[in-house]
């Protein structure tokens, strides 16, 4: 395993972050402590849920993926051992405070999931979603009441905009509250719009990017040619991206390599990457990702990888101005 900074941030983390949103409501909690205990192993220490997880529409019980991380570290004492990253925001019950990022729910939140989790203190909190309705300054001056009160260290973002950044970031300069460290993106390769302003935005403030369903929903991970696929996961593939998808594989196979190590690889050679988020559905979908870490792609291969998935070609405006 390789490690680096949490974005600026002191903390040290592995390139690779488990995800676990599958564990719970698809994948049981043997299955579960299984992957977690061989990422441990590995030298996974960078572990990533959310306190909806286990709810619509990954199940009807929100809570119970961090429930059950929370047992796994109380069987295993191995809390000290991660930077533990949740997240804020989805409806998590009826009440009307019961969602968003107002400091009534924020408050609520963070202590539930701590209980959950069996902790005293989240590494990396993040708000799952821009809150449109709640002031800026509302939201920072909650989260930097949890970390004056050590019930969180760091603060991240997930599905922000570049603009949301920035004000995010500018509000906590101007008035001394915690800042954001990193931001948590939809980004791999079919999937590239961030490289617009979100990017840019998070690697000029220094920030850690975060890439979450990094095989693009397992477009990447081999569609085409694993037995274990089942017709209708390719049948739904449009022909333009079947034959993309193939000149991928083909790829991937004459440089002898997984073509989801491939993908996770790419995104580990994007400098403002710390560490793709890795959500596993089963042991072998783990350890293809751990072995991207390993994966030397040279100009050559990146240059080809561009042709075949091209991107915006540059950060706005340029990518469609001058």
């Amino acid at each position: 395993m390789k490690y680096t900074r949490l974005g600026r941030a002191g903390a040290v983390v592995s390139r690779i972050a488990l995800g676990t949103m599958n564990m719970g409501p698809v994948i049981d909690e043997e299955e579960s402590f299984s992957i977690l205990d061989e990422a441990f192993e590995r030298g996974v220490t960078f572990l990533d849920t959310a306190d909806v997880y286990g709810g619509s529409p990954w199940g009807d019980e929100p809570g119970q993926t961090e429930a059950l991380v929370g047992r796994w570290f109380e069987s295993r004492g191995r809390r000290d051992d991660m930077v533990l990253a949740t997240k804020v925001y989805g409806t998590m019950g009826d009440g009307r405070n019961d969602r968003g990022l107002s400091s009534v729910h924020i408050r609520a939140a963070v202590e539930n999931s701590l209980r959950r989790l069996q902790t005293d203190r989240i590494d990396l909190y993040q708000m799952h979603h821009i809150d449109r309705h709640v002031q800026v300054d509302e939201v920072l001056d909650a989260f930097t009441r949890l970390r004056d009160q050590g019930k969180i260290l760091y603060l991240g973002s997930s599905n922000f905009a570049g603009w949301h950044i920035a004000q995010y970031r500018e509000v906590a300069a101007a008035t001394g509250q915690t800042p954001l460290v990193t931001e948590q993106s939809l980004y791999n390769l079919a999937q590239r719009s961030v490289e617009l302003e979100v990017a840019p935005a998070a690697e000029s403030y220094g920030m850690g990017l975060l890439p979450w369903s990094p095989l693009a929903g397992g477009e990447l991970a081999g569609i085409l040619r694993k037995s274990d696929t089942s017709r209708s996961d390719a049948s739904r593939l449009s022909p333009e991206r079947t034959a993309q998808i193939r000149e991928y594989e083909r790829f991937a196979d004459e440089r002898g390599i997984d073509p989801a190590t491939l993908g996770i690889a790419w995104l580990l050679h994007q400098p403002v990457v710390t560490a793709p988020i890795v959500g596993p559905r089963r042991r072998g979908h783990m350890l293809s990702a751990l072995d991207a870490v390993d994966v030397e792609l040279s100009g050559d291969d990146l240059a080809a990888l561009d042709r075949m998935w091209p991107g915006p070609g540059a950060p706005a405006p340029e990518a469609y101005a001058w």
